[in-house]
Protein backbone atom coordinates (compact mmCIF):
# COMPACT_ATOMS: atom_id res chain seq x y z
CA UNK A 1 0.00 0.00 0.00
CA UNK A 2 2.82 2.25 0.76
CA UNK A 3 4.12 2.11 -2.67
CA UNK A 4 0.91 3.83 -3.68
CA UNK A 5 0.92 7.07 -1.46
CA UNK A 6 2.52 9.00 -3.96
CA UNK A 7 -0.05 8.04 -6.57
CA UNK A 8 -2.57 9.15 -4.27
CA UNK A 9 -0.95 12.61 -3.19
CA UNK A 10 -0.81 13.51 -6.69
CA UNK A 11 -4.97 12.35 -7.22
CA UNK A 12 -5.36 14.41 -4.10
CA UNK A 13 -3.14 17.63 -5.34
CA UNK A 14 -4.85 17.01 -8.84
CA UNK A 15 -9.28 17.03 -7.86
CA UNK A 16 -7.66 20.38 -5.50
CA UNK A 17 -6.14 22.44 -8.80
CA UNK A 18 -9.46 20.78 -10.96
CA UNK A 19 -11.40 21.72 -8.05
CA UNK A 20 -10.61 25.25 -7.80
CA UNK A 21 -10.00 25.65 -11.35
CA UNK A 22 -13.43 24.67 -12.24
CA UNK A 23 -15.03 27.06 -9.39
CA UNK A 24 -13.14 30.15 -11.01
CA UNK A 25 -14.20 28.94 -14.47
CA UNK A 26 -17.53 29.05 -13.21
CA UNK A 27 -17.09 32.51 -11.91
CA UNK A 28 -14.91 34.61 -13.90
CA UNK A 29 -17.53 36.69 -16.38
CA UNK A 30 -18.71 37.81 -12.57
CA UNK A 31 -17.69 40.69 -10.65
CA UNK A 32 -15.99 39.27 -7.70
CA UNK A 33 -14.91 41.16 -4.70
CA UNK A 34 -12.25 40.02 -1.60
CA UNK A 35 -12.95 40.69 2.14
CA UNK A 36 -11.13 44.14 1.93
CA UNK A 37 -13.84 44.62 -0.53
CA UNK A 38 -12.06 45.20 -3.80
CA UNK A 39 -13.70 44.08 -6.56
CA UNK A 40 -12.19 42.85 -9.91
CA UNK A 41 -13.67 42.44 -13.34
CA UNK A 42 -12.53 39.36 -15.49
CA UNK A 43 -10.36 40.12 -18.77
CA UNK A 44 -10.53 38.20 -21.48
CA UNK A 45 -7.61 36.56 -23.38
CA UNK A 46 -7.03 38.78 -26.46
CA UNK A 47 -4.55 40.52 -28.92
CA UNK A 48 -3.95 44.10 -29.34
CA UNK A 49 -1.50 46.67 -30.59
CA UNK A 50 0.45 47.87 -27.79
CA UNK A 51 1.94 51.50 -27.84
CA UNK A 52 1.04 54.38 -30.47
CA UNK A 53 1.03 54.52 -33.89
CA UNK A 54 3.43 57.65 -35.41
CA UNK A 55 0.28 59.13 -36.27
CA UNK A 56 -0.91 59.80 -32.41
CA UNK A 57 -0.19 63.30 -31.28
CA UNK A 58 2.14 63.31 -28.86
CA UNK A 59 3.96 60.19 -29.60
CA UNK A 60 6.81 59.39 -27.37
CA UNK A 61 9.97 57.29 -28.96
CA UNK A 62 9.55 54.66 -26.01
CA UNK A 63 6.21 53.75 -27.52
CA UNK A 64 6.95 51.69 -30.74
CA UNK A 65 3.84 50.60 -31.73
CA UNK A 66 3.85 46.04 -31.79
CA UNK A 67 1.62 43.24 -31.38
CA UNK A 68 0.76 41.34 -27.98
CA UNK A 69 -1.39 38.62 -27.33
CA UNK A 70 -2.11 37.48 -23.84
CA UNK A 71 -3.17 33.94 -24.08
CA UNK A 72 -4.90 33.52 -20.04
CA UNK A 73 -7.35 35.63 -19.02
CA UNK A 74 -7.05 37.25 -15.44
CA UNK A 75 -9.31 39.55 -12.56
CA UNK A 76 -8.39 43.53 -12.38
CA UNK A 77 -9.19 45.42 -9.99
CA UNK A 78 -12.36 47.60 -10.90
CA UNK A 79 -10.62 50.36 -9.13
CA UNK A 80 -7.54 51.70 -7.55
CA UNK A 81 -6.73 50.68 -4.61
CA UNK A 82 -7.93 53.19 -2.07
CA UNK A 83 -6.84 54.94 1.50
CA UNK A 84 -8.78 52.94 3.24
CA UNK A 85 -8.02 49.61 1.93
CA UNK A 86 -4.37 50.32 2.50
CA UNK A 87 -5.74 51.48 6.26
CA UNK A 88 -6.78 47.95 6.92
CA UNK A 89 -2.93 46.67 5.77
CA UNK A 90 -1.20 48.60 7.73
CA UNK A 91 -3.92 48.44 10.73
CA UNK A 92 -2.93 44.53 10.46
CA UNK A 93 0.27 44.56 9.81
CA UNK A 94 1.81 47.52 11.55
CA UNK A 95 3.94 48.15 8.13
CA UNK A 96 5.42 51.05 7.59
CA UNK A 97 5.60 52.90 4.32
CA UNK A 98 9.26 54.01 2.21
CA UNK A 99 8.27 57.53 2.62
CA UNK A 100 7.76 57.19 6.55
CA UNK A 101 11.24 55.84 6.76
CA UNK A 102 13.24 57.60 4.07
CA UNK A 103 12.52 61.12 4.95
CA UNK A 104 9.10 61.71 2.86
CA UNK A 105 8.07 62.18 -0.76
CA UNK A 106 8.36 64.19 -3.89
CA UNK A 107 6.46 67.43 -3.47
CA UNK A 108 4.95 69.59 -6.12
CA UNK A 109 5.77 73.45 -4.85
CA UNK A 110 4.35 75.72 -7.26
CA UNK A 111 7.14 75.97 -8.81
CA UNK A 112 9.28 72.61 -9.07
CA UNK A 113 9.38 68.73 -7.05
CA UNK A 114 10.73 68.82 -3.62
CA UNK A 115 11.35 66.24 -1.45
CA UNK A 116 8.51 66.65 1.50
CA UNK A 117 9.07 65.13 4.93
CA UNK A 118 6.43 63.96 7.17
CA UNK A 119 4.32 63.51 3.84
CA UNK A 120 3.13 59.99 3.11
CA UNK A 121 -0.03 57.68 2.47
CA UNK A 122 -1.93 59.28 5.63
CA UNK A 123 -0.82 63.22 5.11
CA UNK A 124 -0.38 64.00 1.16
CA UNK A 125 -0.38 67.16 1.25
CA UNK A 126 -4.10 67.63 0.47
CA UNK A 127 -7.28 66.53 1.91
CA UNK A 128 -8.49 62.96 1.23
CA UNK A 129 -10.70 60.40 2.79
CA UNK A 130 -10.96 56.51 2.78
CA UNK A 131 -12.93 56.48 -0.46
CA UNK A 132 -10.03 58.24 -2.36
CA UNK A 133 -6.80 56.10 -3.86
CA UNK A 134 -3.75 55.68 -2.01
CA UNK A 135 -1.09 57.69 -2.67
CA UNK A 136 2.69 58.22 -1.95
CA UNK A 137 3.41 54.72 -2.08
CA UNK A 138 6.56 53.45 -3.65
CA UNK A 139 6.44 49.81 -5.90
CA UNK A 140 8.37 48.02 -3.10
CA UNK A 141 5.52 49.54 -0.57
CA UNK A 142 2.43 48.39 -3.20
CA UNK A 143 4.68 44.79 -3.16
CA UNK A 144 4.43 44.45 0.53
CA UNK A 145 1.12 45.01 0.79
CA UNK A 146 0.65 42.57 -2.18
CA UNK A 147 2.11 39.59 0.09
CA UNK A 148 0.34 40.74 2.87
CA UNK A 149 -3.12 39.99 1.09
CA UNK A 150 -2.10 36.92 -0.32
CA UNK A 151 -1.39 35.80 2.77
CA UNK A 152 -4.57 36.82 4.11
CA UNK A 153 -6.68 35.58 1.75
CA UNK A 154 -4.40 32.62 0.06
CA UNK A 155 -4.59 33.53 -3.12
CA UNK A 156 -2.56 35.22 -6.01
CA UNK A 157 -2.53 39.37 -5.89
CA UNK A 158 -0.03 40.81 -7.86
CA UNK A 159 0.72 43.75 -9.73
CA UNK A 160 -0.63 43.95 -13.55
CA UNK A 161 2.17 43.72 -16.25
CA UNK A 162 2.75 46.93 -18.41
CA UNK A 163 1.03 44.76 -21.46
CA UNK A 164 -2.22 43.65 -19.13
CA UNK A 165 -2.69 46.99 -18.28
CA UNK A 166 -2.52 49.01 -21.72
CA UNK A 167 -4.80 45.72 -22.96
CA UNK A 168 -7.03 46.49 -20.10
CA UNK A 169 -7.13 50.26 -20.61
CA UNK A 170 -7.81 50.16 -24.09
CA UNK A 171 -10.78 47.92 -23.75
CA UNK A 172 -11.07 47.11 -27.77
CA UNK A 173 -10.11 50.74 -28.47
CA UNK A 174 -7.81 52.21 -30.86
CA UNK A 175 -7.48 55.52 -29.83
CA UNK A 176 -5.74 57.82 -27.82
CA UNK A 177 -8.14 57.44 -24.83
CA UNK A 178 -9.95 54.78 -24.43
CA UNK A 179 -13.07 57.57 -24.78
CA UNK A 180 -11.13 58.26 -28.23
CA UNK A 181 -9.48 60.99 -29.57
CA UNK A 182 -10.78 64.55 -28.34
CA UNK A 183 -8.70 65.45 -25.14
CA UNK A 184 -11.15 67.62 -23.82
CA UNK A 185 -13.88 65.22 -23.29
CA UNK A 186 -11.49 63.70 -20.68
CA UNK A 187 -13.22 65.29 -17.08
CA UNK A 188 -16.25 63.05 -18.24
CA UNK A 189 -13.84 60.09 -17.77
CA UNK A 190 -11.00 60.90 -15.73
CA UNK A 191 -9.17 63.10 -13.20
CA UNK A 192 -6.76 65.42 -14.62
CA UNK A 193 -5.14 68.44 -15.14
CA UNK A 194 -8.27 70.54 -15.99
CA UNK A 195 -9.90 74.05 -15.21
CA UNK A 196 -10.31 73.28 -11.63
CA UNK A 197 -6.43 72.83 -11.29
CA UNK A 198 -5.73 76.16 -13.68
CA UNK A 199 -7.30 78.14 -11.07
CA UNK A 200 -4.96 77.25 -8.44
CA UNK A 201 -1.96 76.90 -10.63
CA UNK A 202 -1.72 78.90 -13.80
CA UNK A 203 0.61 77.81 -15.58
CA UNK A 204 -0.55 74.40 -16.25
CA UNK A 205 -1.03 72.92 -19.39
CA UNK A 206 -4.76 71.20 -19.16
CA UNK A 207 -7.65 69.57 -21.04
CA UNK A 208 -9.85 72.59 -21.42
CA UNK A 209 -12.91 70.84 -19.68
CA UNK A 210 -13.91 70.93 -15.61
CA UNK A 211 -13.79 67.59 -13.54
CA UNK A 212 -14.23 69.53 -10.13
CA UNK A 213 -11.13 67.82 -8.18
CA UNK A 214 -7.90 69.58 -8.04
CA UNK A 215 -5.88 66.60 -6.21
CA UNK A 216 -7.40 63.14 -6.16
CA UNK A 217 -11.06 62.26 -6.35
CA UNK A 218 -13.07 59.02 -4.56
CA UNK A 219 -12.40 56.44 -6.66
CA UNK A 220 -15.34 55.26 -9.52
CA UNK A 221 -16.50 59.06 -9.75
CA UNK A 222 -16.12 59.10 -13.72
CA UNK A 223 -17.19 56.87 -16.02
CA UNK A 224 -15.60 53.71 -16.80
CA UNK A 225 -14.24 51.92 -19.96
CA UNK A 226 -16.22 49.27 -21.54
CA UNK A 227 -14.50 46.51 -19.59
CA UNK A 228 -15.50 48.29 -16.17
CA UNK A 229 -12.99 49.67 -14.72
CA UNK A 230 -12.39 53.43 -13.46
CA UNK A 231 -9.86 55.67 -13.19
CA UNK A 232 -7.50 53.63 -15.26
CA UNK A 233 -6.78 56.90 -16.34
CA UNK A 234 -6.19 60.15 -14.37
CA UNK A 235 -6.33 60.11 -10.29
CA UNK A 236 -3.13 58.47 -9.75
CA UNK A 237 -0.28 56.61 -12.16
CA UNK A 238 -0.18 52.77 -11.31
CA UNK A 239 2.56 50.67 -10.75
CA UNK A 240 3.31 47.74 -13.02
CA UNK A 241 5.04 44.69 -12.54
CA UNK A 242 7.50 45.33 -15.13
CA UNK A 243 10.80 46.51 -15.29
CA UNK A 244 11.05 49.33 -18.05
CA UNK A 245 12.64 48.57 -21.10
CA UNK A 246 12.54 49.22 -25.28
CA UNK A 247 9.87 47.66 -26.77
CA UNK A 248 10.55 44.89 -29.45
CA UNK A 249 9.80 45.27 -33.46
CA UNK A 250 8.12 41.99 -33.60
CA UNK A 251 4.90 40.46 -32.07
CA UNK A 252 5.03 39.18 -28.14
CA UNK A 253 2.89 36.17 -26.43
CA UNK A 254 2.37 37.30 -22.92
CA UNK A 255 5.04 39.40 -22.17
CA UNK A 256 6.40 40.38 -18.56
CA UNK A 257 9.01 43.11 -19.80
CA UNK A 258 12.97 43.09 -18.68
CA UNK A 259 14.73 40.43 -16.50
CA UNK A 260 16.50 43.58 -14.47
CA UNK A 261 16.44 47.42 -14.48
CA UNK A 262 17.23 50.71 -12.58
CA UNK A 263 13.47 51.56 -12.91
CA UNK A 264 9.99 50.18 -12.81
CA UNK A 265 6.86 51.52 -15.18
CA UNK A 266 4.48 53.40 -13.99
CA UNK A 267 0.75 53.81 -16.33
CA UNK A 268 -2.09 55.85 -16.10
CA UNK A 269 -1.21 59.20 -15.48
CA UNK A 270 -3.12 61.50 -12.52
CA UNK A 271 -4.95 64.35 -11.57
CA UNK A 272 -2.39 66.80 -12.48
CA UNK A 273 -1.24 65.18 -16.09
CA UNK A 274 -1.59 67.20 -19.10
CA UNK A 275 -2.79 65.57 -22.61
CA UNK A 276 -0.17 64.40 -23.99
CA UNK A 277 0.55 62.47 -20.64
CA UNK A 278 -3.36 60.83 -20.35
CA UNK A 279 -2.81 58.79 -22.66
CA UNK A 280 -3.43 54.44 -22.78
CA UNK A 281 -0.06 54.19 -24.60
CA UNK A 282 1.84 56.62 -22.21
CA UNK A 283 4.96 54.87 -20.16
CA UNK A 284 6.12 56.00 -17.24
CA UNK A 285 9.30 54.93 -15.46
CA UNK A 286 10.10 55.13 -11.60
CA UNK A 287 12.51 53.76 -8.95
CA UNK A 288 10.97 50.82 -7.20
CA UNK A 289 11.71 53.19 -4.01
CA UNK A 290 9.98 56.37 -5.57
CA UNK A 291 7.31 58.04 -4.19
CA UNK A 292 4.79 61.01 -4.94
CA UNK A 293 1.25 62.28 -4.14
CA UNK A 294 0.37 61.07 -8.07
CA UNK A 295 1.27 57.22 -7.60
CA UNK A 296 -0.53 54.60 -6.50
CA UNK A 297 -1.77 50.67 -7.63
CA UNK A 298 -4.48 48.48 -8.74
CA UNK A 299 -4.08 44.69 -8.13
CA UNK A 300 -4.57 41.83 -10.86
CA UNK A 301 -5.71 38.65 -8.85
CA UNK A 302 -4.88 35.48 -11.22
CA UNK A 303 -7.70 33.43 -12.29
CA UNK A 304 -6.48 30.12 -10.56
CA UNK A 305 -4.68 29.37 -7.05
CA UNK A 306 -2.55 26.68 -8.68
CA UNK A 307 -0.93 26.21 -12.01
CA UNK A 308 -0.26 23.47 -14.07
Amino acid sequence: MRKFFPYIALLILIFIIVGDTTADEKSKEAKISNSLGMEFVYIEPGTFMMGSPSSESSQHNDERQHQVTLTKGFYMQTTEVTVGQWRIFVQDSGYKSEAETGGGIYNWNGKEWEKKKGYYWDNPGFSQNDSHPVTCVSWNDANAFIKWINRKEGKIYRLPTEAEWEYSARAGTKAARFWGNDENKACSYANVADRTAKRKWSGWIIHNCDDGYVYTSPVGSFKSNSFGLYDILGNAWEWCQDWYGDYPSSALTNPTGPSSGLFRVDRGCCWGDAPTDCRSARRGMSSPDYRVFGMGFRLVRDLYLFTV
